[in-house]
């Protein structure tokens, strides 16, 4: 900003004006002065405007990137959900099955094992049976050998 100039040097630089000229130079010089500060103030505000709108601008632009991310994740991971129900519906209808069969193969199991026992026991019956046969024919043989000898043969 230059220095305003008072109405004596102003008479002095030009001499050949009078007072009312000088005084109106003075003043349109400062009317030019103040006309390039509002105008300087006018460039700062639309500046700030500027860069307001700006910032404004690429908040918008990061909140609506945001946003689209967010919605990508969320579809993303919407998917991967509905493919994992699935897979476990299917593992839940591979291991029913797999279930099934294994109660029906201990069913059979079961009743073959209750089979053999009941066979198990009838042959432990019969051995027990033959056992003491056996006994009987050892002792009765025992007897006809022990007369025998007795009766000198």
């Amino acid at each position: 900003m230059k220095k305003e100039k008072t109405l004596h040097e102003l008479a002095q630089e030009f001499p050949d004006k009078t007072y009312k000229e000088l005084e109106r130079y003075r003043n349109e010089d400062r009317q030019q002065e103040a006309g390039a500060c509002v105008m300087g103030e006018m460039r700062k505000d639309r500046e700030e405007k500027s860069t307001q709108i700006d910032l404004n601008y690429h908040k918008l632009l990061k909140d609506a990137a945001e946003a689209s991310k967010k919605a990508f994740l969320y579809e993303k991971e919407h998917k991967l959900r509905q493919e994992a129900e699935g897979e476990l519906s299917t593992l839940k209808g591979i291991e029913t099955n797999r279930v099934k069969e294994a109660q029906d193969a201990l069913a059979n199991a079961l009743e073959v094992n209750e089979s053999h026992q009941k066979l198990n026991g009838k042959l432990q019956e019969r051995l027990t049976e033959l056992e003491e046969e056996n006994k009987r024919m050892h002792d009765t043989l025992n007897k006809r050998i022990n007369n025998m000898r007795k009766s000198g043969l």
